[in-house]
């Protein structure tokens, strides 16, 4: 198991560097990606939803654009400081997890059968959502801690542990795609810090047993794990005509939308997601919209963002002076990988629908703000790994 030494304390001549450096000492590329989706999540919203709200056409834009602003100043802030004390906080961080996943199933407001949100004064809060980037930063600490005190086995067997627990609890809320996004996170800790194949192999199984018995062996015993409707949506996608009208409704009006936008789309004439045949257009199906209404050339461009995102946040784990920081990185790629993978594949019909929304482009505060705070993570990494870079160079002038 690869180790890490600790930190270095943050000296005031890196902290001095970092004050000179501002805005101009971040990652161009990925600042520009993400500043991309949010703008383009803007255009998108206004083109369709301008008469979903009467008397105030720019109900959902003026909403994200809050949404937005709070995210980049969260974000600048997250970059200015070395992501490395997060990790003397990791027990704190991972409380903290925990326990507000733990409280949105005591107060948490329902909705559609979930309990999610918490409802604020001026704010609707999902904290699964920022549970995301808290186990990213805990989890990441305890994979180095503990790797100097137990042996590979209890190190694998506890991470999951740790990991695993979390995604159960999202799951009951429930929230099976939240859900599939910590356990994807918890995977990708395990491989950057160098668990073995086997351990893979092994977990593999145990999943594949677990998914067979949650949706073949228990429904048959007369105990189903999933409601009628969630297994539905996790089997539908397989056969799409199968019930046009109710359980595979979505992936076809998704479909078709997608399939009638072409190559350069259908801009105003846009109809299965201007007249509201697809179903949460501005959060789960919003690149549905994308497809209708800019085409294949519009669906191509918010790709290359997030292809750009993405690799910028592989590079910045290359980068990374320390293992903790090449393990949030690792994270947090694998999450927008994920979070992008699915919700794309839901509305191109390969994937079952399980309500991930897709980073900076659906509608919602929490999603916005939480990657936006996982953006500032990649920049303080990279800020951090060029300050490094930068005292080495001088130390040998």
């Amino acid at each position: 198991m690869v180790s890490d030494a600790y930190p270095r304390p943050f000296d005031e001549r890196r902290q001095a560097g970092l004050e000179r450096g501002g805005v101009l000492g971040l990652d161009p590329l990925l600042l520009g990606a993400a500043l991309g989706l949010i703008g383009f999540s803007l255009f998108t919203l206004k083109a369709v939803t301008g008469g979903d709200v009467p008397h105030d056409p720019y109900f959902y834009v003026v909403r994200q654009a809050i949404y937005g602003v709070l995210g980049v100043a969260l974000m600048l802030a997250i970059a200015r400081v070395d992501y490395s004390r997060f990790r003397e906080l990791r027990v704190g961080l991972y409380t903290a997890m925990m326990g507000s996943i733990i409280l949105v199933l005591l107060l948490g407001q329902a909705t559609r059968g979930s309990r999610r949100w918490i409802e604020l004064p001026f704010f609707t809060f999902q904290p699964s959502e920022l549970g995301k980037v808290l186990l990213i930063t805990a989890l990441a600490g305890f994979a180095i801690d503990r790797g100097r005190r137990v042996n590979e086995r209890q190190q694998t067997a506890r991470l999951m542990l740790m990991g695993f627990v979390p995604a159960l609890i999202v799951f009951l809320q429930p929230d099976l795609g939240t859900a599939v996004t910590y356990v994807v996170i918890t995977l990708a800790i395990l491989f950057v810090v160098g668990v073995r194949w086997t351990h893979f192999a092994l977990l593999g199984a145990l999943l594949a047993v677990a998914v067979t018995a949650v949706l073949a062996i228990a429904p048959a015993v007369g105990h189903p794990v999933l409601k009628g409707y969630q297994q539905e949506r996790l089997t539908s996608f397989l056969n799409p005509s199968s019930d046009p009208r109710d359980a595979t409704y979505q992936i076809d009006q998704s479909l078709i939308a997608i399939g009638s936008g072409g190559k350069v789309g259908r801009g105003a004439d846009s109809t299965q997601t201007e007249n509201g045949f697809v179903p949460d257009r501005t959060t789960d199906f919003i690149f549905s919209v994308v497809g209708e209404r800019f085409g294949f050339v519009g669906a191509a461009f918010v790709l290359s963002l997030y292809a750009l995102l993405i690799w910028r946040a592989l590079r910045i784990m290359t980068l990374s002076k320390n293992l903790y920081g090449s393990l949030i990185a690792g994270a947090i790629a694998a999450m927008f990988m994920c979070q992008v993978l699915v919700n794309i594949g839901v509305a191109i019909g390969i994937m079952p629908v399980t309500g991930i929304p897709l980073p900076l482009m659906s509608f919602g505060g929490s999603s916005v703000v939480v990657t936006l705070m996982a953006v500032g993570l990649l920049q303080s990494i990279y800020v951090q790994a060029r300050l490094t870079s930068k005292s080495r160079a001088d130390l040998l002038r």
